[in-house]
């Protein structure tokens, strides 16, 4: 258990737990601000992320990025983004259940420091790991499921939003869903 933020990010910094860790240019820690009361989360870092040290900059952090605009979010402000493993997989596979397993870890002491409301689970494998392992993101998207005082939504993942254009409608119903229930709960965030 930490007690700062910075401490933990040091320590996950130096991790070496999983086979991940050896093809990594930069860990991929998270980014935005770790009092919000909304967090993201998706797998693993792609090339882009694994290059630049931060989740979703390559095409699909932009798309994230409009959708987060779209209902006043942004993640310099208001919400934090982190991933299921925080070193990229191989040619952008799946995240391995043993990789998750080693690294969920830091995402539980993440979202423990930060104490969100709401955590939006953006793709099946973080839904399938954090809400429900037979989540279906096609059937089940935009639902919001209390599970330890922390409400969960999972979402398109914005990579498969860049394959299957005909989703954005459904993405653009979720976070409009997300930004209406940041206002019934949420005291800070806007």
């Amino acid at each position: 258990m930490y007690n700062t933020f910075e401490e933990l990010r040091s320590d996950c910094m130096n991790c070496r737990a999983c086979p991940l860790h050896a093809g990594r240019t930069n860990l991929v820690f998270g980014t935005g601000n770790p009092e919000a009361e909304v967090m993201f989360v998706g797998e693993g870092p792609g090339e882009k992320e694994d290059l630049a040290g931060e989740p979703f900059v390559g095409r699909s952090g932009q798309l994230l990025d409009k959708y987060l605009e779209a209902i006043g979010l942004s993640r310099k402000k208001n919400i934090y983004i982190a991933n299921m493993v925080k070193c990229r997989p191989p040619q952008n596979r799946d995240p391995l259940p043993a990789e998750q397993e080693e690294c969920i870890k830091w995402l539980r002491e993440q979202t423990r420091l930060i104490r969100p409301k709401i955590i939006v689970c953006l793709g099946r494998i973080s839904a399938q790991r954090l809400i429900s392992p037979d989540f279906k993101v096609t059937k089940q998207h935009g639902d919001f499921i209390e599970k330890g005082g922390i409400l969960f939504m999972g979402t398109f993942h914005p990579a498969a939003l860049l394959r299957n254009p005909n989703q954005k409608p459904d993405a653009l119903e979720d976070f409009t869903a997300l930004r209406d229930k940041i206002n019934e709960i949420c005291e800070n965030t806007y």
